[in-house]
């Protein structure tokens, strides 16, 4: 997760002046930045994508982050997985994470091409596999769940899945084999992200929001912690969990996303394992989510826990056990790679666990946040939906279900403003 400025300490000490002494003079308003047509709050790979896009269309785009580049993407494994991620109840979020799977060969050429910067992009597959009779039943389960979505899997048997991925332990059961359900490498993709925004003369104010500004019942821009006010026709809130967390959105437009820490691992495959997986390859093991994503370059990406804790990042002892130790059930061979990393970060999760997209009830003010497991997954999507809302003032057909204003009467999942938080 970025870090965070505190705003300056307003408790300094003052003498009070004498009764002769002339009355203090009004204190200065506060600098003024330049103005432009869109402010984006939060520079990870939702706000990067948001600015690339409307920066694309002709509007002048701000980016306020203290570190952009940084945020959930840079612990995300990566999975384009909108067929195996499917989950009971959420049919609606199916259309757009298939919406945006489609988009995503022509996407990675094109940001490929504006940026010079290869984004890691896989048409590699997925095997979703079972290690019991329990899993076996749930992956039943969820085949049956993509069929009638008129989506397409295989059942395999377990010696079918063993023949794909010989690294696979002897125990599994069956699997589900999803050529469509990509990768790709999340930390590429910001980076390739950064640059083409520069090159599309997106600026960047490297610092952090204290407030929104509202004016006559509209959101007019932005006061950064160190007391300069940025003023933007639009302003867009795409600082992921962080996006319910600015002081001054009113109550009834504010975001309600909350934090859910997810840990990672980050191993290398020598060489003379190579190749150790051809594809990404998931599980659940004992009721928990398990997967391993092969990265050409040798890394093998592990994940990922999900914790409701606030906004803890702590790598813990346990959940880096209880990744190891799932993934060894799955791929034995896994012990004898190195670890290079362990990493947690924060997903936001919002009530339905689907985006927020586009404008609020306070105009001049949108929102690109709540993606939750499927950020990466809906870059594409939220790019043009975004480019597209800003600069025609419409949220598009596929776009209408994940309006901000179906939480109009939902509470924020907490009052905590961002200048409270935590250093």
């Amino acid at each position: 997760m970025r870090s965070r400025t505190k705003p300056p300490n307003a408790s300094d000490s003052r003498t009070s002046p004498s009764r002769t002494s002339p009355p203090p003079s009004p204190s200065p308003p506060p600098p003024t930045g330049r103005t432009a047509d869109v402010l984006v709050v939060g520079g990870g790979v939702i706000g990067l994508v948001t600015a690339w896009r409307a920066a694309r269309r002709g509007l002048s785009v701000t980016v306020v982050d203290p570190e952009p580049g940084g945020g959930a993407a840079q612990v995300a494994a990566g999975m384009l997985a909108a067929v195996t991620e499917l989950h009971h109840g959420e049919q609606t979020l199916l259309g757009l994470n298939l919406a945006s799977a489609r988009r995503y060969p022509d996407f990675a050429a094109e940001l490929t091409e504006a940026s010079g910067e290869d984004i890691g992009y896989r048409a590699c597959g997925t095997l979703a596999v079972a290690l019991d009779a329990d899993d076996r039943a749930h992956l039943r389960e969820l085949h049956l769940l993509q069929q009638r979505s008129g989506l397409r899997s295989e059942w395999l048997s377990g010696r079918e899945c063993r023949r794909l991925e010989p690294m696979l332990a002897p125990g599994v059961r069956g699997g589900l084999r999803v050529d469509g359900d990509h990768q790709v490498d999340p930390r590429r993709l910001t980076a390739a992200l950064l640059v083409a925004c520069e090159r599309a003369s997106v600026a960047f104010t490297r610092a952090w929001v204290r407030e929104l500004v509202v004016v006559r019942d509209r959101a007019t821009g932005v006061v950064l912690t160190d007391g300069t006010a940025l003023d933007a026709g639009q302003t867009v809130l795409a600082a992921g969990s962080l996006s319910g967390r600015i002081a001054g959105v009113p109550e009834h437009v504010l975001p309600p996303v909350r934090p859910v820490k997810g840990q990672v691992l980050r191993l290398t495959v020598p060489e003379r394992y190579a190749p150790f997986l051809n594809r990404t390859v998931r599980a659940v093991v004992r009721g928990s989510h398990v997967y391993l994503v092969p990265r050409l370059s040798g890394e093998l990406v592990v994940g990922a826990t999900s914790e409701e804790l606030g906004w803890d990042t702590t790598v813990t002892a346990g959940g880096v056990y209880e990744l190891l130790r799932d993934a060894h059930e799955l791929v034995p061979g896994i012990t004898e790679l190195p670890l290079v990393e362990t990493r947690a970060g924060l997903r936001p999760g919002s009530p339905d666990n689907a985006p927020l997209l586009g404008p609020t009830a306070l105009p001049g003010l949108h929102l690109a946040t709540g993606h939750y497991r499927n950020g990466v997954l809906l870059t594409p999507v939220t790019g043009d939906v975004m480019a597209h809302v800003l600069t025609t003032g419409e949220l598009p057909d596929e776009a209408r279900p994940f309006t901000p204003r179906r939480f109009a009467a939902t509470a924020p999942a907490a009052s905590q403003h961002l200048s409270e938080l935590p250093v």
